[in-house]
């Protein structure tokens, strides 16, 4: 891969507060928690070990401002080594820690169409573009325009039903309850620069550029990142009691490259008329695809989303990290006319919007990538090594 570093941080790099997590090698061999203040990347984990343990401080903004710790080099040294194959030195690992996962689906109009398509088509890619057109002309309303849970909703769907066209997506797309699912296990997460994985079963699949928000145990926002939810289209297609096969695999879940803090200018406001950018380069082929999402066009507001799925129905205390879902389901022809988009091992995914910088990472197969071997036990046993040093 190559990138501009600095073009992965986020626009106004000397004011945004940055946070996030690194591998430091031998001798250290431990993750290390990190903030990155005038163009340098500081260790703090001295001061504070454990990414839930920073979001959940009350001073979390003004403490990464002045918390002293150990320089590591420059915040472009740190996403350049993260990118090269064999680093030589500390590289970016996924901001969060022992937060769950969590993910929405089906937050955006167009991509509710496409997982009905999913469905329809029985995970086949061949029959997409034929129910595109059939499915448009059946549902004949702008989704875009309905609130989910609405009395307008509620008529669509009564319609929907008579027609035979109802759709478990359409029920999580526009009726009251959203669809919130664990992604991937606490610490199983890849970060910038890092290969995302395929299942091998998998044909038809791309990824999901989404912003991802960082909340810690009480359902407080901090902050955000940016995640690829990478998505399996065949498989989810064939039946959605085989999302965690579509889902969670070996390295598919990518967030990076920073959490960015909220402050007087970065806050949810500004994630809510954010546009997230989307390319796909690929290295065998020259295919390159280019789009963007506006979050203007979500269904459902963030501060909803976390609503359901933190409260006194569900705890989380070690927070969580919350995918808000996507509005990109690639159509663009790649290997032949009405086949689609899917992608190819070792194409180039780059996720950006200005405010939070960009996410970079090649695609390969999960089951050719490095196993994930650094859980819970090796988290705590690394703790211990640290303070042994």
């Amino acid at each position: 891969m190559s990138s501009d570093a600095r073009q992965c941080l986020p626009e106004d790099p000397d004011s945004a507060l940055l946070v996030g997590r690194v591998w430091r090698p031998a001798p250290h061999e431990y993750p290390a928690l990190v903030v990155v203040r005038n163009g340098e990347v500081i260790d703090i984990s001295d001061a504070c070990g454990c990414m839930a343990d920073l979001l959940d401080r009350d001073d979390a903004a003004s403490f990464v401002r002045s918390v002293p710790g150990e320089s590591l080099g420059t915040v472009e040294e740190l996403l350049t080594q993260s990118m090269t194959t064999h680093p030589q030195g500390p590289t970016l690992l996924a901001p969060c820690d022992v937060q769950a996962i969590k993910a929405c689906g089906v937050t955006f109009a167009v991509s509710l169409l496409e997982r009905v398509i999913e469905e329809q088509a029985g995970g086949d890619p061949a029959r997409a573009s034929e129910l595109r057109s059939e499915l448009q002309a059946l549902i004949g309303e702008d989704l875009s325009r309905i609130e989910p849970g609405s009395e307008s909703a509620m008529s669509l769907k009564q319609a929907l039903q008579s027609r035979g066209a109802w759709s478990q997506y359409m029920e999580v797309g526009i009726g009251p309850d959203a669809e919130v699912f664990t992604k991937a296990q606490p610490l199983s997460s890849v970060g910038f620069g890092t290969p995302v994985g395929l299942h091998p079963a998998s044909q038809w699949n791309n990824p999901e550029p989404e912003i991802v928000l960082a909340v810690d145990s009480q359902g407080g926002i901090k902050g955000a990142s940016l995640g690829n939810d990478v998505n399996l289209r065949d498989i989810e297609g064939r039946s959605a009691l085989l999302l965690s096969k579509a889902k969670d695999n070996n390295a598919s879940c990518s967030i990076g490259p920073f959490i960015r803090l909220f402050d007087d200018d970065f806050t949810l406001d500004t994630l809510r008329q954010a546009k997230v950018s989307l390319r796909i380069e690929g290295a065998d082929d020259g295919f390159v695809l280019e789009d963007s999402s506006d979050m203007r066009e979500i269904s459902r507001d963030p501060q909803d989303l976390v609503s359901q799925t933190i409260g006194t129905h569900h705890q989380y205390p070690d927070g969580f990290m919350l995918f808000l879902g996507t509005m990109f389901s690639p159509i663009q022809d790649r290997d032949g006319a009405g086949q689609g988009f899917t992608h190819h091992i070792d194409d180039t995914v780059t996720i950006a919007t200005p405010s939070l910088g960009a996410l970079v990472h090649r695609v390969d197969r999960s089951d050719r990538l490095p196993p994930w071997t650094f859980g819970i036990r090796q988290w705590q046993a690394s703790l211990a090594r640290r303070h042994q040093q």
